[in-house]
């Protein structure tokens, strides 16, 4: 008999544009984004996600953005609550302190996908990760790039797990 439980995990995807994207970026960039993505990670009752602040957490849909746009089921773990928390612990002081937080290389979307990967095995969705390259390979997304480059998107509502922005 398999004593082993089993822990559901999901991806909560967020518009931060809510839909502006989708009318804007064909004038701007030359090309159709769906939208400018902020994802968490759900398990073990909480939601999960990285930004300027560190690795934060809140009770599912609890930042000020509100429900998720989309839910994804990555599918189960057998990862134990405790040992995750221990996992995040150990990122949260090294690979995703707050200070490590680049708007298009080491986001939200990078810790979900490493997040997910840990969990199930499994990647979030492409057109997620492929989105900065997707800004960055437009003349307008080169020229945005600098002012880009100085946010840190951290959504209120989330306890920061780590103690934010190691020095």
């Amino acid at each position: 008999m398999d004593n082993t439980t089993r822990h559901n995990i999901q991806l909560y995807i967020y518009d931060l544009s809510r839909g502006m994207a989708r009318n804007l970026s064909p004038i701007m960039l030359g090309k159709q984004l769906d939208g400018i993505w902020h994802t968490a990670i759900v398990a073990y009752g909480e939601e999960f996600f990285f930004g300027g602040e560190g690795i934060s957490s809140c009770p599912p849909g609890g930042t000020m953005l509100g429900p998720p746009d989309t839910v994804v089921e990555l599918g189960e773990t057998e990862v134990t609550e405790e040992i995750f928390m221990e996992y995040l612990s150990s990122l949260g002081e090294s690979t995703y302190r707050g200070d490590r937080y680049r708007l298009f290389e080491h986001n939200c979307n990078t810790f979900s996908n490493e997040v997910a990967q840990f969990l199930t095995g499994r990647h979030i969705p492409s057109y997620i990760t492929d989105l900065p390259s997707e800004v960055l390979s437009t003349p307008f997304g080169q020229m945005l790039r600098p002012i880009l480059d100085s946010i840190h998107i951290a959504p209120p509502g989330g306890h920061v797990i780590n103690g934010g922005r190691n020095m």
